[in-house]
């Protein structure tokens, strides 16, 4: 289920530096080219705002992988879903939950009582799989600070490590960390089909907007598929 509204300011949001603390997050999913658009909203947001799903073929994990001609060369896995994300850099250790489109029509948030909890697009490709895995936490919940609170504290060359249910480990090497405004988020830069396996992780930043209850950014970590092992 989607997070409930609330009209709380989040956590340590007075005192706080910018970017560092999040509250429980709404997010839309809609088409946008080849890949999909999925924008963060805070639980403040207008309750009318309800983006449509993606189709049919940007929803389904096969359509992307069927689509191209040509295998990439890079390593992959079959599809098999996570049940474990760990990021020794940040001493996150966190089991998932899978996130799908809600009656709203957005992509339902993970539950906002739980802050050591990550979830991924379940209807989308599945860490390893070629393409782009989405896996989305809360920085800050009604409890406190949360798995993400350090996301954009991440460098280079940072592994992220996620355990699949076949019992390989997917280890991820982070590319990027960048910081994108919500009102100039680049959905195809983030969410676009890529030829190979890649992962975003997602989450809250910038300055807490105490009008719209919202914070204005969103932090996103671009990494790709390094090696695999078994767990």
């Amino acid at each position: 289920m989607a997070a409930p509204q609330t009209t709380e300011t989040p956590s340590q949001g007075a005192a706080a530096p910018a970017g560092s603390l999040g509250r429980a997050l709404f997010w839309p999913l809609a088409a946008a080219g080849l890949g999909m658009t999925l924008i963060y909203h805070s639980i403040g947001s207008p309750a009318d705002d309800k983006p449509p799903a993606p189709p049919a073929a940007a929803a389904s994990p096969s359509a992307a992988a069927t689509s191209k001609a040509t295998p990439s060369a890079s390593p992959s896995l079959p599809r098999s879903v996570p049940t474990r994300l760990r990021i020794p850099a940040i001493a996150v250790d966190a089991p998932f939950t899978p996130l799908s489109i809600g009656a709203s029509g957005r992509l339902d948030a993970p539950p906002p009582n739980d802050k050591n909890l990550v979830g991924w697009f379940k209807d989308g490709v599945t860490p390893g799989e070629r393409g782009a895995s989405i896996v989305a936490g809360h920085v800050d919940t009604t409890t406190g600070p949360a798995v993400f609170l350090q996301l954009r504290f991440l460098k280079p060359g940072a592994t992220v490590d996620i355990t699949r249910a076949d019992g390989t480990v997917a280890s991820f090497a982070v590319d990027t960390v960048e910081t994108f405004s919500k009102a100039d988020f680049p959905d195809k830069k983030v969410y676009a089909d890529t030829p190979d396996a890649q992962l975003r992780l997602i989450t809250c930043g910038g300055n807490y907007d105490r009008k719209v209850k919202d914070y204005e950014d969103n932090v996103v970590v671009f990494a790709h598929l390094d090696s695999v092992k078994k767990g």
